[in-house]
């Protein structure tokens, strides 16, 4: 009987899963904003690729548009699309990593101007999740992933500490109960890497 209900609920949480990925990626492509769990904390995204979608991250986080997003892709062939060249140090670091890690790439391409720094430069991560990736490989598109909360407020650990200003904004709410086990509710490493192999650690 035990080994049944687990059968179930493994299949119900499937379910849920599919549904949501689904729906949210559904919500990306018509250029919307969703409130999603990633490998880290609870996120706001959208099409990476949509400058008006973009636009609307940061009318909801209060937050200047000079300062740069994190974007999450499916895997090294997605992240290959949206730089000019991956540094082979950047490889090896991905190769290794074992808890979530943002690179800071040089010479960002076909991606919405206003998800790329100033100097060009942008903040990409293959998410350690799987929902993530699905969601990803589903839309075929780069990501938006920025904390879920207006700008200079603490950041919310799970989906409870959200503020319901933030739930309001969106489009779309990826079921919380969805809020994988494998997320480590506490922002990524982030490591700026240069065209040639340079290394800077930004946050640890």
């Amino acid at each position: 009987m035990k080994n049944n209900q687990k059968i179930i609920r493994e299949k119900k949480e499937t379910n849920l899963e599919s549904s949501a990925i689904e729906s949210a990626a559904q919500v990306i492509k018509d250029g919307g904003v969703i409130l999603y769990p990633t490998d880290t904390v609870w996120g706001l995204g959208c099409d990476a690729t949509n400058p008006k979608a973009v636009e609307k991250i940061f009318n909801i986080k209060q937050r200047d548009e000079k300062k740069s997003l994190v974007i999450l892709v499916a895997n090294l062939d997605m992240l290959a699309r949206y730089v000019k060249e991956i540094p082979n140090i950047a490889l090896d670091l991905i190769e290794v990593n074992t808890s979530p890690m943002t690179i800071i790439y040089p010479q960002a391409q076909g991606l919405a101007d206003n998800a790329i720094a100033e100097d060009g430069s942008v903040a990409i991560r293959i998410p350690m999740t799987q929902f993530c990736q699905k969601l990803s490989y589903k839309t075929k598109k780069p990501i938006i992933s920025t904390s879920a909360n207006i700008s200079g407020e603490e950041t919310p650990k799970r989906f409870k500490d959200i503020p319901e200003e933030i739930k309001n904004a969106v489009n779309y709410i990826v079921p919380h109960t969805i809020e994988e086990k494998s997320s480590t509710h506490k922002a990524s490493q982030i490591i700026k890497v240069g065209v040639k192999g340079e290394i800077e650690i930004i946050r640890k």
